[in-house]
């Protein structure tokens, strides 16, 4: 539950103003939290001046005060930033640490979920990769095989990914240990899961931007996603909880290339009502 320490309130009422599912009163020029239609988002205890509120809910360690120095960002820099990332494809031949890929799964933890569902769960998987490509590698050529023999107005762009699928599969049954063409030889893999897909889709945002900034690269594979989708045995693999969908596959590693520059893009297509 939130907590108010009355003796540190001053019953300035920001908690109240800012409280979205009005569950918090002023009694007595004090606040007074009810905990009836609170969904713990706490923007209590963000805006409260003199540190009153706590929550016997999450870690209160955790709380940071702010620092503009720490916390602010030059929006040129940020810009640069987004623009300067790469989708990594070419991997060192390099461990990634554990502290790295914690602090990339702790990105996505502090991401805004929808009524702060905290919803999202990580799976990472080092060992395991060769077993989850294999899975991947039979699945796609499935479903390649199937798209090829029936070719509909609907699934005919997916064609030409149907023949590399098959093509792929053909590969690496002929060398497994060949060219990595699915996880391109990278030493780890995040599944993002959630219950509500799109807040793994926001975590999986802010966790590549945390992975630049520890000098790592990262590719999101949308070829793991479409194969897991539906499938009991990667999801049994994975250990995905029922409820859950996958929403995101990291492929994770130090990059084994150097960017020079940005790349253009098209222009935004904007509409101003």
């Amino acid at each position: 539950m939130m907590i108010v320490n009355e003796e540190k309130c001053i019953g300035c009422g920001l908690c109240v103003k800012d409280c979205f599912p009005k569950d918090i009163d002023l009694i007595d020029k004090k606040a007074k939290i009810n905990n009836v239609t609170c969904f713990k988002c706490g923007h209590c205890i963000a805006v409260c001046p003199k540190d009153a509120v706590t929550t016997d809910e999450y870690n209160m360690s955790e709380v940071v005060e702010y620092d503009k120095d720490k916390f602010q960002i030059d929006s040129d820099n940020l810009m640069n930033f987004i623009k300067f990332r790469r989708s990594i494809r070419q991997f060192k031949d390099k461990e990634v640490e554990e502290e790295k890929l914690s602090k990339i799964i702790e990105a996505g933890r502090f991401t805004e979920t929808a009524g702060n569902m905290q919803d999202v769960s990580y799976i990472v998987i080092r060992e395991g990769l060769q077993e989850l490509r294999k899975l991947t590698l039979e699945t796609l050529n499935t479903i390649g095989k199937e798209i090829l023999s029936n070719i509909t107005p609907e699934n005919i762009m997916y064609v030409k990914y149907a023949k590399l699928w098959v093509k792929m599969y053909k590969k690496y049954k002929e060398n497994p240990d060949g060219e990595d063409e699915l996880f391109f030889n990278a030493p780890a893999v995040i599944v993002v899961a959630a219950n509500f897909q799109v807040n793994g889709v926001l975590a999986s945002s802010n966790m590549e931007l945390m992975t630049n900034a520890l000098d790592l690269g990262a590719l999101f594979s949308g070829f793991f996603v479409r194969a897991a989708a539906g499938n009991k045995e990667i999801r049994e693999f994975l250990g995905i909880k029922e409820g859950k969908e996958i929403a995101t596959c990291m492929i994770i590693g130090y990059p084994n290339i150097k960017y020079k520059r940005t790349v253009p893009r098209k222009t935004a297509e904007i509409f101003w009502k």
